[in-house]
């Protein structure tokens, strides 16, 4: 392992959904437990990044006084190994960047320190850029769909990340007081193993003498921890952990994958546009931090507490600094879709017995002449097995509109139904659903499932 000039933190967090897609097609390719054994040969003995272990990335940090690189991924995932494979080898601008940097690469969660290490579980890859002492400089990556993540990042916007966290660096420890609130409060729990759903069955550490895959936590299963630690204790889930990560996109603000925050464009009447945010603004300071990336803007987002705020924000625009608030309205989060999170698999189980909703065509509701504000919930999918035929065994069936839910007819999107739904019931309540068939209403009961 060469000894570099900088030592930054970088995570990269895997999409649960993309390993379920390898999962199913692994008997065409190598077992899930080929796939960690070999990836681990083959980084060993390239010898560029430290393998698997984060402790001893800050020991050199701290003998060297130089920062790390240090990349977190889920083994198997074929989209991950694409993004390694660019940035290491292929990408001409990422390339040198990476020879700055200590690089390490961890590749499951168990021991992971959640004080350090806070991000959207749910999303493809994250990215954290740190000093050795703990301080972080700044997040990259964002997910805002299930498959398709291409429209939020760019190797492009992450040599921009790259570049501003060494800038950081250099300025550092005098540009402490921007950059101090990128660390998140104490979490419920100091490492994923020991939130009460996951102690049971998994270690702080990776077994490669058995069943490495199996043993492995893997990202998506902390943010699930997280909120079943609230829901099986009869605890209201907290609106920041229901609608974690707010994307900019949900206050109307579009940022440039490929650039450093920088507003690529601003929906008419939406938050952003009220707040005076205009296309081509870089956003140098937002809730008193430097963001790097789209990442760090998401971050403040995702810190701000209580339901309005004013959030202060300073941008740069045609070479001039400005400064505006962001002016969050009561319920703003709710904006944010829930559906491509691989949590929605166990909302869809806990709520609605299985089904899988999605708004219902326009033509249709022209057709079926239903109220603007009429809930309208198309059911895409009904569960076969399990907790997740409650639907099926109740009579609903793929077609159907879900009109009511609970006696509520206003609730638009599969996202407002959960929230309500998690805030308002609990297991063993039996909801009544009111569906249109065939141009004909129809009713059903379903439970509220663990």
């Amino acid at each position: 392992m060469r000894t570099t000039k900088f030592s930054c933190l970088v995570v990269f967090v895997c999409s649960s959904f993309v390993l379920q897609l390898v999962i199913s097609l692994q008997a065409t390719a190598q077992t899930r437990d080929e796939m960690v054994q070999n990836d681990r040969q083959k980084i060993t003995e390239e010898g560029f990044w430290i393998y698997n272990d984060i402790p001893e990335a800050f020991k050199r940090a701290k003998q060297t006084g130089k920062p790390v690189l240090v990349v977190l991924r889920c083994i198997p995932c074929h989209e991950c190994v694409k993004l390694d494979d660019n940035l290491v080898d292929n990408d001409p601008v990422i390339r040198p960047l990476l020879k700055e940097f200590v690089c390490v690469r961890q590749v499951s969660t168990n021991g992971l320190d959640l004080s350090l290490f806070q991000y959207d579980t749910d999303q493809s890859f994250a990215v954290f850029i740190l000093n050795a002492d703990g301080t972080i400089y700044g997040r990259f990556g964002t997910r805002s769909h299930r498959t398709d993540w291409l429209g939020d990042v760019s190797l492009e916007g992450l040599a921009e990340a790259l570049k501003g966290g060494l800038a950081l660096h250099r300025d550092y420890p005098a540009n402490r007081s921007r950059i101090s609130g990128k660390r998140g409060g104490k979490p419920e729990f100091a490492s994923p193993e020991k939130y009460p759903s996951l102690k049971d069955k998994f270690t702080d550490r990776l077994n490669y003498e058995g069943s490495v895959s199996k043993s492995c936590i893997h990202c998506h299963q902390i943010g699930d921890a997280q909120r079943a630690y609230y829901w099986n204790a009869g605890n209201r889930i907290p609106e920041n952990i229901l609608f974690p990560y707010p994307h900019p996109k949900t206050l109307g603000l579009i940022l440039d994958p490929k650039k450093k925050a920088t507003v690529s464009s601003v929906n008419p009447g939406s938050i952003a546009a009220n707040s005076g945010l205009r296309a081509g603004d870089i956003i140098e300071s937002i809730g008193g931090q430097t963001p790097l990336s789209i990442a760090d803007v998401q971050w403040v987002l995702h810190q701000t507490s209580g339901d309005e705020n004013s959030l202060p924000i300073s941008v740069m625009r045609n070479d001039r600094p400005v400064n505006l608030a962001l002016k969050l309205p009561a319920g703003w989060r709710r904006g944010g879709d829930l559906s491509w999170r691989v949590t929605s698999w166990a909302y869809r189980r806990m709520l609605t017995g299985g089904m899988k909703l999605s708004d219902l065509p326009k033509e249709n509701r022209e057709e079926l002449r239903l109220a603007p504000n009429q809930m309208s919930l198309l059911v895409q999918h009904v569960g076969q097995y399990g907790a997740h035929a409650a639907a099926k065994r109740a009579g609903l069936r793929k077609g159907d509109i879900l009109v009511s839910y609970a006696g509520h007819d206003d609730l638009q999107t599969e996202s407002q139904l959960f929230a309500h739904a998690l805030n308002h019931h609990r297991p063993g309540d039996r909801i009544t659903v009111e569906v249109l068939r065939e141009g004909r209403k129809k009713e059903f009961v379903i439970p509220v499932q663990p």
